[in-house]
């Protein structure tokens, strides 16, 4: 996938049906932080990153069964 901003990879989302994919709501989540980093203090930045990642700790071995289709 090529460099995308937040509203290209929103875009890429909704076209692709990857609103029922949870992985690629947390790559949205990153890169929307990413697009507002500047506009964060460092424990603002920090306590975001904190929260995507326990979201995707989460989401289990949600890869198991569709290999195939995640890193295929």
């Amino acid at each position: 996938m090529a460099k995308m901003n937040s509203d290209e990879l929103a875009r890429f989302i909704e076209t692709t049906d990857g609103i029922s994919k949870p992985w690629l709501l947390v790559q949205l989540r990153i890169k929307k932080l990413q697009d507002n980093r500047e506009y964060l203090s460092p424990e603002e930045y920090e306590a975001a990153i904190a929260s995507i990642h326990q979201d995707l700790m989460n989401l289990g071995e949600w890869w198991t069964g569709r290999e195939d289709e995640v890193f295929g």
